[in-house]
């Protein structure tokens, strides 16, 4: 493990999930941290999850990850008491949690625990209820990566949350796009395989285009894998639907640049960095009407937003993506705009501001 260095503030940013369990969350966790590596002491607290993975890594030479519990499923729920019990061991300047559920309730025993240390919270989930209000209540610091997240944080007394959404390597993605063709036909999901993320509902939308030449690839881990990759067989789909596990930054702009559409059909979602990664891919996006979604996928202007849990309506758009190229085209166009202001250097420039004035 590295030793803090006396002239770097110590910051231990806790987050239940970590590649290879990586979403939107785990993805700010990383590239914030491998962003802010020189300027603080980094250590990520990840559960372990699974006995394959190592219980200490270091990150880019600069950042220890601490994998807390059995190596088992189990160990998200161990988390809050773990995560705590190794902040305290280091008894660091700053503890970050980042999203709510596990690791905001991590923070909260870190006010006991490490009572000295600054507590952030970061509210990246639209999925949790349970003891929200004492984890608004704990944190000296609240952000929030998007609106709807700072409206429901107003419920809870606080008015002082700073807005600072996930963000995208847009230059990586970018210059993906130069390296490999568009694979015509090809629809891209990207993220974890959790009933959150409505995978089944895609794989049922999908098993409705049969008439077209289009094919699935499905990138990403979780519990739901087995389930899903049984449901490709039940449908009749599961020669045109791939099941790639979880696949590394940045391999994973490469297979964005090959798509043609992506589809992300959540169920509940903060934001959604994926769809901003799949924009700045200039694929052209399908995703539901849910949470922080709407923020950065504008229904008809910078993709196609259908209800949560409706397979046909979700077809419906698919299929007019790939009817209608010049409808395709015009929306993979517009998003374009906006997507500068999230480029991961720009978000790690506004946490290290949040870093300096809470230190």
């Amino acid at each position: 493990m590295n030793s803090p260095s006396s002239s770097r503030a110590q910051i231990v940013i806790l987050s239940a999930f970590f590649r290879p369990f990586r979403s939107g969350a785990e993805a700010m966790v990383e590239e914030v941290a491998l962003r802010l590596k020189d300027a603080y002491d980094i250590t990520i607290v990840t559960a372990r999850l699974s006995s394959k993975l190592p219980r200490t890594e270091i990150l880019s030479d600069r950042i220890t990850i601490r994998r807390v519990g059995l190596g088992r499923s189990i160990d998200k729920w161990l988390f809050p008491l773990l995560g705590a019990i190794a902040v305290m061991r280091r008894k660091p300047k700053i503890v970050h949690a980042v999203l709510e559920s596990y690791a905001g309730l991590a923070l909260v025993m870190c006010r006991f625990l490490s009572p000295t240390s600054k507590r952030i919270l970061t509210l990246q989930s639209t999925n949790t209820s349970m003891f929200l209000k004492r984890m608004h209540r704990t944190a000296d610091v609240i952000t929030a990566i998007s609106s709807y997240l700072i409206l429901r944080a107003k419920e809870y007394g606080r008015s002082d949350v700073i807005y600072i959404p996930n963000g995208i390597a847009l230059e990586d993605i970018r210059h993906a796009l130069t390296r490999y063709p568009r694979e015509h036909g090809r629809i891209l999901f990207v993220g974890r395989l959790e009933p959150m993320k409505g995978v089944d509902t895609l794989l049922e939308a999908f098993a409705m285009l049969q008439d077209l030449p289009v094919t699935l690839m499905i990138v990403g881990d979780g519990s739901e894998r087995a389930r899903l990759e049984a449901l490709t067989e039940e449908l009749r789909i599961a020669d045109r639907v791939s099941f790639q596990g979880f696949i590394e930054t940045p391999r994973i702009y490469d297979i964005y640049a090959q798509a043609e559409v992506f589809a992300g059909l959540s169920r509940s979602e903060a934001l959604g960095n994926v769809f901003l990664e799949a924009q700045a891919a200039q694929l052209a996006v399908v995703a539901t009407s849910v949470g922080g979604i709407p923020e950065i996928v504008k229904d008809k202007e910078t993709g196609l937003l259908v209800r949560a849990d409706d397979p046909k309506a979700a077809a419906a758009a698919l299929r007019q993506l790939f009817e209608d190229t010049i409808l395709r085209q015009r929306l993979v166009e517009a998003a374009q705009t906006r997507l500068p202001e999230f480029d991961w250097n720009a978000i790690a420039a506004r946490y290290d501001s949040v870093y300096k004035k809470i230190i």
